[in-house]
């Protein structure tokens, strides 16, 4: 009796190990689901971003223009600021690659300083409209009520004049100099910040992990800079490619309209204008200096297209449904 009673036991085991492979294989499919949805933000933002051939394409471009404003004073082949009269607008050639100006000086070593005069001017300008900003925006959008009103009746105001006015108006008040025009276009783009980041905590303030560490008695500081701060990041790194790319163009719009960085320093935005002048001479002139301001712009604005797809969870959902 007993081993008939055994007999159906080991034959459902043995029906249990038949399909076990079948099993198996299901199982190893839901933990390589689990591994990739526990892969750190990171690495998938990185991932995504390598399938994007025209992301690589924008950081490869920015790491050589970067590469350039780094090594300039090593690899530029003249002075920038030399003046040889005798050699003035001379055409491409191997000593002078680009030619020179209107005053002999070598048109390929001024855009390579040029280079670290654009890329010092974004990055410090961002940099200052990005902590500000996001700073305003938390405060503004997790506070509320009249502080909230206040900061953002401010923002309003200064986003009421054209960025490239309102940057004309605070240059002409503290004068023309490399860092009165980091200073005034950082002032210019924060709004743009302060407006995407209180965007993102007003949809976030209410949501229950913010509400879990309220309860536990988490201080306003640790709410804001600690829990609040890191579920915003996603859009402010995109803002931070528009506004690198934005404050290339200003800094080339203010130099151009004489307003930028002071001669002798070499910058875009003077070149292009200086070039204009003489446009029927030396046509490379303020083509070169144009090229390089649309090679930036396009490189940020790439990378910026790049980190809005990998950032977006959306678009990671319909990739891993595909």
């Amino acid at each position: 009796m007993r081993s008939g009673a055994v007999q159906p036991e080991a034959a459902s085991r043995l029906l249990e190990l038949g399909s076990a492979p079948t099993s198996t294989g299901a199982t190893q499919q839901t933990l390589t689901r689990a591994g990739t949805a526990s892969r750190s933000p990171t690495a998938r933002m990185v991932r995504s971003m390598m399938r994007d051939r025209t992301a690589i394409l924008g950081c490869i471009l920015f790491a050589g223009i970067l590469a350039v404003a780094l090594l300039a004073p090593a690899i530029a082949p003249h002075d920038p600021t030399q003046i040889q009269m005798k050699v003035r607008f001379q055409s491409p050639s191997f000593t002078y690659l680009l030619g020179t100006d209107e005053l002999g000086r070598d048109l390929l070593s001024r855009l390579m300083y040029g280079a670290r005069v654009s890329m010092t001017v974004g990055a410090v300008s961002v940099a200052v409209a990005a902590t500000v900003g996001t700073v305003l925006g938390l405060v503004a959008g997790y506070v509320g009520g009249w502080v909230d009103t206040v900061i953002m009746r401010i923002m309003d105001g200064l986003l009421a004049f054209p960025a490239i006015i309102l940057a004309l108006a605070i240059i002409t008040a503290l004068g023309t100099s490399l860092t009165n025009v980091m200073i005034a276009i950082g002032i210019v783009s924060i709004p743009s910040f302060a407006r995407i980041t209180r965007g993102s905590v007003l949809s976030l303030r209410e949501r229950e992990f913010v509400e879990a560490a309220r309860a536990c008695g988490a201080t306003l500081g640790y709410l804001i800079f600690r829990t609040v701060l890191p579920n915003t990041i996603s859009p402010i790194l995109v803002q931070l490619t528009v506004g690198f790319a934005d404050a290339i163009l200003t800094e080339a719009a203010l130099s151009f309209l004489g307003l930028g960085v002071p001669p002798p320093t070499p910058s875009w935005g003077s070149m292009l204008e200086t070039g204009r002048r003489y446009l029927t001479q030396t046509a490379w002139y303020s083509t070169t200096a144009g090229a390089a301001v649309f090679l930036a712009v396009l490189s940020l604005n790439l990378i910026g297209d790049g980190l809005r797809d990998a950032l977006d969870p959306r678009l990671q959902n319909r990739r891993v449904r595909a």
